[in-house]
């Protein structure tokens, strides 16, 4: 899972600034391409043993696929063919593996990957970008993204038809965000994150940049509302959307979501759309 460090207002690295611009699909791509090679070490290993090497988590909430069966029972899994896009560690994959998927992972990052091979899989990883998905049509009879890839593209409406069109007929794409909502609020665990502080509405990019006005880290905000229509553009029909509460289980605070804040207000949207 490629969880982002955090809504709209993401824990800036020292030397960069937070900043709202228009950011294009090429520097989208190189800024987060180049965070998450740079973030990767960090990221495992602050955030590996809440995802395990081989669970299937579906956002900070902690509900996971062997639960919640979006992709279908876990029994319906064995033989199916399964992209796995934005797969950080591929601890999804691994998951997928074990109920006898045959899943694919792919990751913008090399060293993301990097991470999967030092856990150890036994399915191929593939580095691309997941608006060029390098696969043949009608390759997978499903696909899924736990936080990853979505929120980072310029034109979600690019990768949702190249998704399309490397699932058969009848695939299913499940895929989880930051949910909407939370980019109206402050990146913050506590109660100073509970008042609203920004428009909801405001469709600008979050970005990093450094000194020379380069973008380090780029997330591109949807309301709901555009997501669905992204979802139909793409070509697929949604069949569930999915808003999991925060579970009494759950202590973790994760840059803004924590058990305060989930209890009160969504942290992850999760979209079941079927070709």
């Amino acid at each position: 899972m490629n969880q982002p460090p955090g809504g709209d207002a993401a824990t800036v690295d020292e030397l960069s600034e937070a900043t709202r611009r228009p950011v294009g699909a090429g520097e989208s791509v190189g800024a987060n391409r180049g965070w998450w090679d740079r973030n990767a070490d960090e990221y495992q290993n602050e955030h590996g043993s809440f995802l395990g090497d081989d669970r299937f988590v579906w956002g900070p909430e902690g509900l996971d696929e062997a639960s919640a069966g979006l992709l279908g029972p876990a029994a319906s899994l064995a033989g199916r063919s399964v992209l796995e896009i934005g797969a950080g560690a591929a601890q999804c994959s691994r998951w997928l593996a074990a109920q006898g998927a045959r899943p694919v992972a792919l990751d913008l990052s090399h060293r993301q990957l990097q991470h999967a091979l030092r856990i150890g899989v036994s399915f191929p990883l593939v580095e691309a970008d997941a608006c060029a998905l390098p696969f043949a049509s009608g390759s997978f009879d499903l696909a899924c993204s736990a936080y990853g890839a979505v929120p980072f593209v310029a034109d979600p409406v690019i990768l949702l038809r190249e998704v399309r069109r490397v699932l058969r007929p009848g695939g299913r794409f499940v895929f989880s965000v930051t949910h909407p909502v939370r980019w109206a609020f402050p990146d913050e665990p506590g109660p100073e994150g509970l008042s609203v502080s920004g428009s909801y509405f405001d469709r600008t990019p979050y970005v990093e940049q450094d000194s020379a006005g380069t973008a380090v880290y780029v997330e591109h905000h949807r309301t709901l509302g555009d997501r669905v229509r992204d979802v139909v553009a793409g070509g697929f029909r949604l069949v569930d959307l999915v808003e999991p509460e925060w579970p009494a289980w759950n202590s973790q605070e994760w840059a803004g979501w924590s058990p305060l804040r989930g209890n009160l207000i969504p942290g992850t949207a999760i979209f079941v759309c079927e070709r």
